[in-house]
C-alpha cells in the first residue's frame, strides 16, 4: 500500500513538471470565469497567480534536476572505474535513493 502511494505521489509531481499542468490550470481558470464568474475577486485571481507560479517553479527545478542527471550519467560512463547501475538510480524511489546513500556512506565509513 505505502509502495502505491509513493509511486503515485512520485508521478504526480514529475506530472506538474509538464506543459500539460499548465494547460489543466488554465481549462480551470477558464471554467471558473464561465461558471461562477461572481466569486472570482482579487483572492480567486490571487489563488490561480499562485497555482501558476508553483507550476512554473516546478517546471524550472524539473528542467535543472533534468539537466544535473544528464551531466552525472555521462560522467558516470566516462569514467572507467564508476558503477554503471548509479547511471539509473533517478528512476527510483526518493526512499530508495536515500537508502542508497545511507548504505554507501556505511560502506565509505567502514573503509577509511
Amino acid at each position: 500500500m505505502m509502495d502505491a502511494i509513493r509511486s503515485f505521489l512520485t508521478r504526480l509531481g514529475e506530472l506538474t513538471a509538464t506543459p500539460a499542468a499548465f494547460g489543466v490550470l488554465i481549462a480551470y481558470f477558464c471554467l471558473w470565469l464561465i461558471f461562477d464568474r461572481a466569486s472570482l475577486d482579487w483572492h480567486a485571481v490571487a489563488t490561480c497567480a499562485t497555482l501558476a507560479m508553483t507550476l512554473f517553479i516546478k517546471r524550472a527545478e524539473h528542467r535543472d534536476t533534468q539537466a544535473i542527471q544528464a551531466k552525472l550519467d555521462e560522467l558516470l560512463r566516462a569514467h572507467g572505474e564508476a558503477k554503471t547501475e548509479l547511471a539509473q538510480i533517478d528512476r527510483e524511489e526518493p526512499e530508495e535513493i536515500e537508502e542508497h546513500r545511507k548504505k554507501m556512506e556505511r560502506e565509505d565509513r567502514r573503509m577509511s
